[in-house]
């Protein structure tokens, strides 16, 4: 079943370097998912996330307001 993980920010530095991480961590591990990016405030505010760059994964936030480190993810 594949997994549904979600980038939330608005496209600062620390969301791209979140996004190169988690993308990272996929290839490496052979993970059958899909990546969204969430830039939009509105849709951002309904995970109730108030600093990003945040991490859902099967809409649950499992990281947020920094960027995780590969073993994290």
């Amino acid at each position: 079943m594949s997994k549904s993980i979600k980038i939330l920010g608005t496209g600062c530095q620390k969301c791209q370097t979140m996004t190169g991480v988690v993308k990272d961590v996929i290839s490496e591990n052979n993970i059958d998912a899909t990546i969204e990016k969430v830039e939009d405030i509105e849709e951002i505010m309904k995970y109730n996330v108030m600093t990003t760059p945040a991490l859902v994964i099967d809409d649950v936030v499992t990281i947020k307001g920094r960027v995780p480190t590969k073993s994290e993810v």
